[in-house]
């Protein structure tokens, strides 16, 4: 079976196709003519009209609309060219001493003269916008790097998509790092939205790449998670020093290995896509409390395994996934939806699903960030197998994993 993952090599990772790339170019263009156009049809309807008629408003639109558009240069030369065409009709029309010629001409200078403001101020917030942009991307790279898209032998790609517009960084985080443990992983939300939701994030992720370097276990990782969550409580004067909490998914895949384990912190269970097309949640036996409140849990932590063969891909999502709705508010089933698909690797995967929950929610996007790992351990081929497409796995090395 070919799933989506290996279809529509077109479409852009997002989902979008080339149809919306098209209609943007076809939007630029038109904005583009459309002040000439706006004069030309003002001096054709002056012409065209009694003298008790004016092109007017025509004259003065145009270099309004030049101005969020075009450069300075462009659009001063609107106006003029607004101003020229006016007086040029009331000397064909023979009205020039008249005083709605004045008064015609008096606008449109006036309305060319705001425009120039206009495109001054937006140039300006433009500028500072790009900045802001910078300094956001810059953030994000510092916080949330792109993983390289080999580590530790397996095959890794993130994806971070923010609900806020223009926003670049949230709440969600994600982390992949070899150790001398194996590959080990973390996805997590943290509480609240904000910069304040950015900082937990910083610590999170600062705590987990020393830990995940020094700590023999996931238990010892999430201990020191806890510990680190608390200084940072104590040190904020707010209501997170109280009541602040992350989800979050460890993991570890050895490097001598072909297991999985996760320790889950009150987060969504991942999803472990086979080479079969096979899903399956792998939702922990004992729910626990998220990282921030292990003080109110009675039992410790443990962790749990998995087999992870050869070709499956193991996928790490925050809520913003799977809570995405619909028009008729139906959740995002990322289960359901990815069962029976076959994807070549975690890059494939996450394009898939990138644009399917974008689809799912009708263009507008989610309501809540989304943070999305995918790490997959490469198939095993034989010299002759290397042909197909799909490679095969048995479900019988799948179903006996588990332990």
């Amino acid at each position: 079976m070919v799933g989506l993952g290996q279809q529509g090599g077109g479409r852009r990772a997002d989902g979008t196709g080339s149809g919306r790339g098209a209609g943007s170019r076809a939007a630029r263009r038109a904005v583009r003519v459309l002040p000439a156009l706006l004069i030309a049809v003002g001096a054709a309807f002056d012409l065209l009209t009694p003298p008790s008629f004016t092109g007017s408003p025509f004259f003065s639109a145009a270099p309004l609309i030049a101005a969020p558009f075009f450069s300075l240069r462009t659009t001063l030369l609107t106006g003029v060219v607004a101003s020229l065409v006016v007086i040029l009709l009331h000397f064909v029309n023979g009205t020039t001493g008249r005083a709605e010629a004045v008064t015609e001409l008096a606008t449109v200078l006036t309305v060319s003269a705001l425009a120039v403001l206009t495109n001054r101020v937006v140039r300006r917030s433009g500028r500072e916008l790009a900045s802001a942009r910078e300094i956001a991307e810059a953030a994000q790279r510092a916080v949330l790097p792109t993983p390289a898209e080999r580590i530790g032998g397996l095959h890794v790609c993130a994806r971070y998509e923010a609900a806020q517009a223009d926003a670049f960084i949230g709440g969600d985080l994600y982390a992949v790092q070899d150790t001398p443990y194996g590959v080990r992983l973390a996805v997590g939300d943290v509480r609240g939205k904000g910069l304040g939701a950015v900082e937990a994030v910083a610590v999170v992720l600062g705590a987990f790449r020393e830990a995940a370097e020094t700590e023999p276990t996931l238990e010892a990782v999430a201990r020191r998670l806890d510990r680190a969550l608390a200084r940072e409580g104590t040190r904020r004067d707010s209501l997170d020093a109280v009541e602040g909490f992350t989800t979050c998914v460890l993991g570890e895949i050895p490097l001598d290995g072909w297991v999985l384990r996760l320790l889950n912190r009150g987060h969504p269970p991942p999803l472990l896509l086979y080479g079969d097309g096979d899903v399956a949640a792998l939702a922990p036996a004992e729910p626990a409390l998220p990282l921030g409140m292990g003080e109110l849990g009675g039992r410790p932590d443990r962790a749990q395994e998995w087999a992870f063969p050869a070709g499956a891909i193991l996928l790490l999502y925050t809520d913003g996934l799977s809570e995405a709705r619909d028009a008729a508010g139906e959740f995002y089933d990322p289960a359901d939806r990815l069962r029976g698909r076959i994807f070549p690797g975690p890059e494939e995967l996450l394009g898939m699903v990138t644009g399917d929950v974008h689809r799912h929610t009708g263009g507008g996007g989610t309501t809540d960030d989304m943070a999305l790992l995918a790490v997959g351990r490469p198939a095993e081929r034989k010299p002759e197998e290397r042909r197909l497409a799909v490679p095969v796995v048995r479900r019988a090395v799948r179903r006996g994993g588990k332990r």
